[in-house]
């Protein structure tokens, strides 16, 4: 094998068609049992907050109204089609454990079935839903409520008639605390305000500015100069939810006491469960023993090339290059980007390998 993807979810698959258009002959290796990443494993009534002419990728148009924002189990059902109309080998239920030097320039990769498979260049697109991330709270240890994280939610019905906070800031965050107000009392505890955006702007999808104007591509560091927080989409509902009382936002609780919370303004309330859509951390342990990866489990990387090891590569992480890095309308740039010289360095090509 010259070029190895781990990983076969939107990113995995955007990396195996740039390889190919490289000229190279990847193989997909996949933990699932589908080609289609984490998507089926999101809660029930997750939906883009793109529409579908924006949330494509390249070689195949997202079906239906290009205007609808297309629900999980569309995405899937994508991914599916997509991964069936690539000329690439993908071998699901293959969970790669180890990646390490072969001594030769080369790599094996090793799988929990006991394979090793030799490779000149690999590509870690694995994404970070298999590592969610919570933040570590005083008390939480002693705390009788039910905790658990987004990732673990598929829908309210478990949390009717409940007293619910919802942790996080983001998209998901207020998403769910939104439908999960159907049923139940929730706060949004957060450490920024919510910062709410319109979803239509000048009777045009948010995105369709964002494309237009080159958004998606700003570097990381210039969104940092003009973002303060994360942006959540709003279509009007949630702010109208905001404003009714029928959702409330709370800055962060301090501790954990019990089945109670006790807020910054003094406050000790008992409360069911506490959700945490919290974000999630790059899934790479298994590029801990090559020496790849930082103290705190990040990849050493410059724009997803990696500047520990020649022909390694990464696509999919948050903001790798840009604002869409890690969506569906926007993995195939990176995966371009980082494809040119991992080829190169598979093909023999020393010479057109830069960082």
């Amino acid at each position: 094998m010259d070029t190895i993807v781990i990983g076969a979810g939107q990113s995995g698959l955007a990396a195996a068609r740039a390889l190919r258009t490289a000229g190279r002959t990847p193989v997909i290796l996949e933990a699932g049992h589908q080609p289609t990443g984490s998507w089926n494993s999101y809660y029930d009534s997750l939906t883009l907050f793109s529409p579908a002419r924006y949330s494509a990728m390249p070689g195949q148009d997202f079906p239906g109204d290009g205007d609808h924002y297309p629900t999980r189990d569309e995405v899937v059902a994508y991914l599916q089609h997509y991964a069936d109309s690539l000329d690439v080998e993908i071998r699901t239920g293959t969970r790669v454990t180890t990646v390490e030097a072969d001594g030769a320039g080369g790599y094996l990769i090793h799988t929990a079935a006991g394979d090793t498979l030799p490779a000149m260049g690999v590509i870690a697109a694995s994404g970070s839903f298999g590592n969610p991330y919570a933040p570590a709270l005083p008390g939480q240890d002693g705390y009788t409520g039910q905790t658990l994280h987004v990732a673990d939610y598929r829908n309210p019905k478990h949390h009717t008639g409940q007293r619910v906070v919802v942790v996080g800031g983001g998209n998901s965050a207020v998403q769910v605390a939104y439908e999960l107000a159907e049923v139940a009392t929730v706060t949004i505890a957060s450490r920024q305000p919510l910062q709410l955006m319109p979803q239509i702007i000048g009777g045009k999808d948010v995105h369709h500015w964002h494309t237009t104007t080159g958004f998606d591509q700003f570097p990381p560091a210039w969104l940092a100069r003009i973002a303060s927080g994360t942006l959540v989409m709003d279509t009007g509902d949630y702010a109208a939810a905001l404003t009714d009382g029928r959702l409330q936002r709370r800055p962060m609780f301090t501790a954990l006491d019990g089945d109670h919370l006790l807020w910054t303004d003094g406050e000790r309330e008992r409360v069911d469960a506490v959700i945490y859509a919290t974000g999630y951390r790059p899934h790479l342990d298994y590029l801990a023993p090559l020496g790849a990866l930082d103290e705190t489990g990040l990849p050493r990387h410059t724009g997803g090339i990696s500047t520990t090891h020649l022909g390694l590569g990464y696509v999919g992480l948050e903001f790798q290059r840009s604002f869409a890095s890690n969506t569906l309308r926007g993995v195939h740039h990176d995966a371009e980007h980082v494809a040119a010289p991992i080829a190169a360095y598979a093909g023999g090509v020393l010479s057109a390998y830069a960082l």
